[in-house]
């Protein structure tokens, strides 16, 4: 019911390859782009991009080489998060979006920092819900999986624990991300690809060798020269990204306002979509 909600894949080729994404709302709105974080995809946002969409939002929904893709890129693709903030720059010009509003989560909230601050020619406003930042790139709950993308086929071996529905709910796993229980069909679509597909596989390991707190901590110094619209929508409840983050965000940014979501951790769009949808309708229609 899902993919009928949210509107059928479609497939864009790019010089690093193939990116599959869904779009909904009409052709002419306001555009929204969505960037998720690890192991999860677009269908993270299936109940947000809907709500928006109804509003006149076009709302372009793409599957990130995060882990949860069905569609591996080539070969040698650079997947390091600056590598993937150039892919969502490329998209943008792909489909000729101008003036965007690009919506981050989790690890996807950091690699929209490095979009903002390296190719931000074709954003006109930034949504931030709970994700990394500064120093917290991963934060010390997930760090364990930088440490394991570096052993040499340790990742194949680890990740076959997500096999398991009751160690996906650990709190060192997707429990600690959400309040409220996933779908069973959408825990599927999240871990089915890395477990079965060597090249998604692989795009994962090279995103999280890339990982570098460094990189974010250069994204933040860069901050003043994004002299547009930005809105942080943050879960005050949540461990691994703690509200401080939110603050340091909201006061670094020139042109930032910070709004609270209650009852609520890392997965805002699991967690609180109504909230979530309310407040970037008014953003990015403002």
């Amino acid at each position: 019911m899902y993919v009928t909600a949210f509107g059928e894949a479609k497939e864009l080729r790019l010089a690093q390859g193939r990116l599959r994404y869904r779009e909904v709302g009409p052709a002419d709105g306001p555009p929204v782009v969505f960037v998720h974080g690890l192991l999860v995809n677009g269908l993270l946002w299936r109940k947000v991009a809907p709500a928006l969409a109804e509003g006149g939002m076009r709302c372009v929904v793409p599957d990130w080489p995060l882990g949860s893709h069905e569609v591996p890129l080539d070969p040698g693709a650079d997947v390091t998060p600056g590598g993937v903030a150039r892919l969502v720059a490329d998209v943008l010009e792909a489909l000729d979006l101008r003036d965007a509003t690009l919506v981050g989560n989790d690890s996807g909230g950091a690699i929209c920092q490095l979009v903002v601050t390296r190719h931000p020619e074709r954003v006109g406003r930034l949504v931030l819900t709970n994700c990394d930042a500064y120093e917290n790139f991963l934060p010390p709950l997930f760090r364990y999986l930088q440490w394991i993308a570096r052993v040499p086929g340790l990742p194949r071996l680890a990740l076959q624990s997500l096999r398991v529905p009751a160690l996906r709910r650990l709190p060192t796993a997707y429990g600690g991300l959400l309040k409220r229980r996933l779908p069973r069909e959408i825990e599927e679509a999240y871990v089915g690809p890395v477990l079965r597909d060597r090249g998604v596989l692989r795009d994962t390991v090279a995103f999280l060798r890339g990982i570098d707190k460094r990189e974010t901590i250069a994204a933040a110094e860069r901050f003043g020269s994004f002299d547009k619209p930005v809105l942080i929508a943050w879960a005050p409840e949540d461990r691994a990204f703690k509200v401080r983050y939110a603050e340091r965000l909201a006061a670094d940014f020139p042109r930032a306002r910070l709004e609270q979501i209650p009852d609520s951790k890392t997965f805002v769009p699991e967690d609180q979509p109504e909230r979530l949808s309310e407040l970037v309708r008014e953003f990015a229609a403002a």
